[in-house]
């Protein structure tokens, strides 16, 4: 079991992009809060300056990409600005109606910026350690691409079909914006310590092997007692081990999974409740509801019909 696959797939990472935009000096905008959402900027040619806020103001060139997690305000610029009009103000002044390239600025013709922009969204109620590691923004250089060869074919292949269009474009942007994401995490931990303790769980040999395990049988009656067997070591050290590394203990750890994957399956209508519970652990739909509604503030039956 890909621990790392597993989880992307069940919280239902989804790419999609904005628009790809030929801006001219001086240029400014300001992109709403959108919960849940991590945004992402490619700068393919000129700079951007990116203000997030209660941050610094980055200064990107062509080639450098920002992620935006938690679906933070920021601001766009060039020169950079304290304050800017709202994206859709900007859209509207622009005419832009979701087509084509987003144009927009002044005269500076000389001093363009092309980008890709776009976001990726999760599940509703979505929650993972992983998520939760993710800084207020991760920067990769066009040096730090190359440190990630994953990283930096995935994006020089994704700016090559977004300004070639062409039958199937959108569909091949989507699902390469989505692989970038995925090396985005693999790569970050460089850059962003707080995230260095959930990558090197996925990866250590014995947490790593009971990660796999709790996520391909969620199902199972698992204890830490037989969790540490697995791993080969004492459940001291275990429960130590792991709660370094994830920050929290393994049952807590495999409670919030199964009601992730449990969200998972209610998504699915050929799932009944009663199995839905089953496959992600519980003895008893009663149990199952009330861990459920305590996490999600809706019972399993609420949640469904909202959804329908």
């Amino acid at each position: 079991m890909d621990v790392l696959d597993d989880i992307l797939a069940t919280l239902a990472l989804k790419g999609a992009l904005y628009f790809r935009t030929q801006f001219s000096a001086p240029w400014a905008t300001t992109v709403p809060e959108l919960k849940g959402a991590a945004r992402f900027h490619l700068i393919v040619e000129g700079q951007c300056h990116v203000s997030v806020a209660g941050g610094a103001t980055l200064t990107l060139g062509a080639g450098d990409l920002i992620l935006i997690p938690a679906g933070r305000s920021h601001i766009l610029a060039d020169p950079p600005v304290n304050s800017a009009p709202p994206l859709e103000t900007v859209l509207k002044d622009a005419g832009y109606d979701g087509e084509g390239v987003f144009v927009a600025g002044g005269d500076d013709g000389a001093a363009a910026t092309q980008m890709i922009c776009g976001h990726y969204t999760f599940r509703d109620g979505a929650d993972h350690p992983l998520l939760r590691a993710l800084p207020a923004q991760l920067v990769f250089s066009a040096a730090d691409r190359m440190r990630a060869p994953w990283l930096d074919e995935i994006l020089r292949l994704l700016a090559r079909r977004v300004f070639e269009a062409g039958p199937g474009a959108g569909a091949a942007v989507t699902r390469l914006s989505e692989a970038a994401f995925v090396e985005m995490v693999r790569a970050g931990a460089e850059g962003a310590p707080e995230m260095k303790p959930v990558l090197a769980a996925l990866a250590d040999r014995q947490i790593g092997r009971t990660l796999s395990l709790m996520h391909a049988r969620p199902h199972e009656i698992w204890t830490v007692e037989g969790l540490a067997g697995e791993a080969g070591m004492s459940r001291s050290r275990y429960a130590e081990k792991f709660r370094a590394l994830i920050g929290m203990s393994p049952l807590a750890y495999l409670s919030e999974w199964r009601l992730q994957k449990a969200l998972a399956l209610l998504d699915n209508h050929q799932c009944t409740i009663q199995q839905a519970a089953a496959e992600s652990g519980y003895r008893s739909p009663a149990a199952f509801t009330r861990a459920f509604t305590a996490k999600f503030g809706a019972s399993p039956t609420a949640y469904r019909r909202q959804r329908a």
